[in-house]
């Protein structure tokens, strides 16, 4: 009995072995034939990318050519500092043209040397990367390309919040609606121009916006639409939350004007706002893409919660003035609406916002 014991003991091992061979015969035929072909794969695509470099480079250089040019025709710079310009422009193109190959190359060799997939980074994109410890300032990539000489217009997000309110005629602010309990926001994009070739005093600014007014009736009242006609009465028990909310999408444009600081470079200049006063007076049109209506009771000893979709016969179309004061990226901002709130109304009543703009350029 034991004898059979050994002799099935040593069947199975044998099976075990010569299974564990063939495992790893099958992994050596694998990594001795896909790293192969992935690694040519990588080589002729970084054949390419040395023929693709060499042109963007000899681009970068017409371009900063043209900028050169422009300051000569200004009469930033004589003849013969253009010239000097367009030699150091060309040496610094022909050097990142070797330097860049070179990575390549060294690269090329590196796949060439190694029989297995050897991949010391997971990038094979038009960028490359030098780090020494902490240090990673010195990259080249595709975005290594002269900077525009003059860029006239830029463009910056827009945020605004404040207070909001509505009156009409005989009416003050808080009459109607809670002043603290009614507010406003503002989310855009904006785009700024400089309106003189040789100035920045005076700047265009202009975008799109989506405006949300926010008014909460005082005295438990809230708004009833009967037909054409919409009004604010009291609500039958006492409201927990009253809102009534009014969102526009909207162009504003505005006249910006204030100082600035002229940053000359070597191969560009920029007109820099970001520590100056300013001063923007403009207006704005557009058009209403929501009202909302929201409530908050109890009922039967029930808590309800009522959000309303309807138009109340809020003006469809929405234009007014508007202006801000500011230091930087930061200042007071004012809106008012010319047309009414609500059209075809006995009493006409129009949006009134004041609060804080900020122009993160």
């Amino acid at each position: 009995m034991n004898t059979i014991t050994k002799y099935v003991v040593l069947l199975t091992l044998c099976f075990i072995v010569s299974n564990v061979n063939a495992q790893e015969t099958e992994k050596d035929s694998t990594t001795t034939t896909i790293p192969y072909r992935e690694n040519g794969f990588r080589i002729d695509k970084l054949e390419l990318l040395k023929k693709t470099i060499q042109e963007e480079e000899r681009e970068f250089l017409k371009k900063e050519v043209e900028f050169i040019n422009q300051r000569l025709d200004k009469g930033e710079i004589t003849k013969e500092e253009a010239e000097q310009l367009k030699k150091e422009a060309a040496q610094k193109r022909a050097l990142n043209i070797e330097n860049r190959l070179a990575i390549v190359d060294n690269k090329i060799e590196l796949l060439k040397r190694n029989d297995g997939l050897y991949d010391e980074n997971n990038d094979e994109t038009l960028s490359f990367g030098i780090s020494l410890g902490e240090f990673n300032g010195f990259k080249i990539n595709r975005n290594n390309r002269p900077r525009k000489y003059d860029k006239r217009t830029t463009s910056d997000l827009v945020f605004a919040i404040g207070f909001n309110n509505a009156i009409g005629d005989g009416q003050k602010i808080g009459d109607e609606y809670s002043f603290l309990g009614s507010g406003f926001v503002e989310l855009g994009w904006a785009w700024k121009t400089r309106v003189f070739e040789e100035s920045n005093a005076v700047r265009l600014k202009y975008g799109f916006s989506i405006q949300w007014n926010k008014l909460t009736p005082k005295d438990d009242r809230y708004f009833v639409q009967n037909g054409n006609t919409t009004t604010l009465e009291a609500f039958p028990s006492e409201l927990k939350e009253s809102e009534f909310r009014v969102t526009n999408l909207v162009f504003p444009v505005h006249f910006e004007f204030g100082p600035s600081k002229k940053v000359e470079r070597k191969n560009y200049f920029r007109y820099d706002t970001s520590d100056r006063f300013k001063i923007g007076i403009g207006g704005y049109a557009g058009f209403r893409i929501g009202t909302q209506q929201k409530l908050r009771f109890k009922e039967d000893g029930d808590r309800v919660k009522q959000k309303i979709r309807r138009n109340y016969n809020v003006s469809p179309f929405v234009y007014g003035l508007s202006a801000y004061v500011g230091y930087g990226g930061v200042g007071i901002y004012a809106k008012y609406d010319l047309n009414p709130l609500f059209e075809d109304q006995s009493f006409d009543q129009n949006n009134l916002s004041l609060g804080f703009r900020f122009d993160l350029d």
